[in-house]
């Protein structure tokens, strides 16, 4: 089993695949609710947006049989297992912040991964305006700051000998507007809009099963500051209150909500 101190070897260098895919299915299950929206049109050339180990590209391989699929990612632990999984995709390192695409896209495809900038507004203003005319860009992004799990994380962060190292980066994390919010934003640029929320409900194993969730994803901004020690003292200060918020369910199980918003803008 991937454990704690996996994560903390890897430190802020690089991502670890092995982390992210401990829950590969059920992170992959939003990723198919986003591509089964996307309009139908003929389609050329594909982006997939933070990539990273390429379960999302491998589904866009199927759904756009003879386009060029194109995973962008700046990790390169992610990006070596992705070229193994999808041989037939490109894959570029690069960060998803500052990316260009090299021509129009018909489909740029950004599950799980915009919420990590704070101006990821401007940024999808930005990706929209770069599709060919009739392309589609589809983005999925995690809306849980206000539950348990990312309060606790907060919590944490700001009782602790490194309160002055993550509290700054507590009030960075981006928050996740409105649905109405989006719409407002982008409809006066978009031919058609298709906007949605959906609640996730995992059974996971205790609270070590939300621990290990959120060492491949959340917590990364939090644990890449510390050092081995601090690590894994934050680890159990974060156990401990995940044992109060979540209830354990009659098999041991606790349920893990995880709202998610989508939209699929067509340009």
């Amino acid at each position: 089993m991937t454990g704690e101190a996996d994560l903390i070897s890897r430190g802020a260098r690089d991502w670890n695949s092995d982390l992210y895919l401990k829950f590969e299915e059920e992170r992959t299950r939003a990723a198919r609710d986003l591509l089964a929206r996307i309009p139908y049109c003929e389609t050329r050339l594909v982006f997939d947006l933070g990539c990273g180990p390429g379960n999302s590209t491998e589904l866009l391989t199927r759904s756009f049989a003879g386009a060029e699929i194109v995973g962008i990612d700046k990790s390169d632990n992610m990006l070596a297992v992705a070229r193994a999984r999808v041989p037939t995709a490109t894959f570029v390192k690069e960060d998803v912040a500052h990316w260009e695409p090299p021509a129009p896209g018909d489909v740029i495809f950004a599950n799980a991964t915009l919420h990590f900038l704070r101006d990821h507004r401007s940024v999808i203003e930005r990706l929209l305006a770069s599709l060919r005319p009739g392309g589609r860009l589809a983005v999925q992004m995690p809306d849980n700051t206000h539950e348990p799990s990312h309060a606790a994380m907060r919590m944490v962060a700001a009782d602790g000998p490194w309160a002055d190292r993550l509290v700054p980066v507590a009030k960075s994390l981006t928050v996740i507007g409105q649905p109405e919010e989006y719409y407002d934003l982008f409809a006066p640029s978009c031919r058609k809009i298709d906007i949605w929320k959906t609640v996730y409900v995992h059974p996971l194993d205790g609270p070590e099963g939300v621990v290990e969730w959120f060492e491949g994803s959340g917590l990364r901004p939090f644990l890449d500051l510390l050092s081995h020690e601090e690590s894994a003292d934050f680890l159990s200060r974060y156990r401990e209150l995940l044992a109060q918020a979540y209830d354990r369910q009659p098999d041991g199980k606790v349920l893990l909500r995880y709202p998610r918003l989508f939209f699929v803008l067509q340009k």
